[in-house]
């Protein structure tokens, strides 16, 4: 049996209200330990962390060179992943929570892919909600599904690209060899309260310099193609954090309209439901 390691990294997590919490524990199940990189925090992000009281749990703590912008995150993901003891590793970031019903088919897609070189790395579907906890976005910005189990080995030189959102191999950043899963991740990022959202805009300004012109002309939610009703069931570990931020009067997306640019979302999301072929994703991966 393949151990497996969790980790992640965050930074004023009581700040951004992310479902942190939720996020560890839902890795703890189907990982042998959990290791949180916690970043100089000024809000109780280390003791919210420390609370969950877990032994799986293991803290490291160091300083964050914001002058490195999003690579940063990358940096402090790297960290995670090389303080690791065991030869896979399940990521998850701050705002994902991993539904307990997709967990232990990943934990068995490791254990069947193991054997397999080729197989570096296993993907999880993905449902972004936006401006609530019952309202998906789907347009093709929205990535469908990223690397979130992967082999820790550093001879592989597995590693985070760019703002860790996904993961390359080597220093010429080759794209990973990965396997579907029925895993599902649940990524809260932009259904958070109001006040929430506004200081990950202003946190933003700092990793991404080159988007706050564009960020500032725009409204806290802006109205996007492709949302839809949410029907199915939360993780159950993320049910109290949905119910106590469900009603914020402030957190509204902007009535619906159109613009030029929308002509494209409609378009491509005509042929991906005829083909099943999502036009121009952009993908860390080659599917395996």
């Amino acid at each position: 049996m393949v151990k497996v390691s969790g980790f992640t990294i965050i930074k004023n997590a009581v700040r951004h209200d992310f479902p942190i919490e939720a996020s560890i524990r839902s890795l703890l199940p189907v990982c042998d330990e959990v290791v949180v990189n916690v970043g100089p925090s000024d809000d109780g992000t280390l003791d919210l962390i420390q609370s969950i009281k877990d032994p799986k749990i293991r803290i490291i703590e160091g300083v964050w060179d914001v002058s490195r912008q999003n690579w940063m995150l990358s940096d402090e993901t790297l960290r995670a992943m090389r303080a690791c003891v065991h030869p896979w590793g399940i990521y998850i970031q701050g705002d994902e929570v991993l539904h307990e019903k997709g967990a232990q088919d990943l934990v068995a897609a490791i254990q069947e892919v193991d054997p397999d070189p080729v197989v570096e790395a296993l993907l999880v579907k993905y449902l972004h909600f936006y401006g609530d906890f019952d309202t998906i976005a789907s347009n093709r910005r929205w990535y469908r599904r990223e690397i979130r189990a992967l082999r820790l080995d550093p001879a592989l030189d597995l590693r985070p690209y760019k703002g860790a959102q996904g993961f390359r191999v080597g220093p010429d950043n080759r794209k990973t060899r990965a396997r579907l899963t029925s895993a599902v991740m649940f990524h809260y990022g932009w259904a958070r309260p109001a006040a929430a959202l506004r200081a990950k805009i202003a946190t933003n300004r700092t990793i991404y310099p080159w988007s706050a012109e564009r960020e500032a002309k725009r409204p806290l939610l802006a109205w996007i193609p492709g949302l839809k009703p949410f029907a199915g069931a939360h993780p159950a570990v993320a049910q109290s954090y949905i119910a106590e931020r469900a009603t914020d009067p402030e957190r509204v997306v902007e009535p619906p309209h159109f613009e030029l640019e929308h002509l494209r979302f409609y378009a491509s999301d005509i042929i991906e439901r005829l083909t099943g072929a999502r036009l121009f994703e952009y993908r860390n991966y080659r599917l395996v």
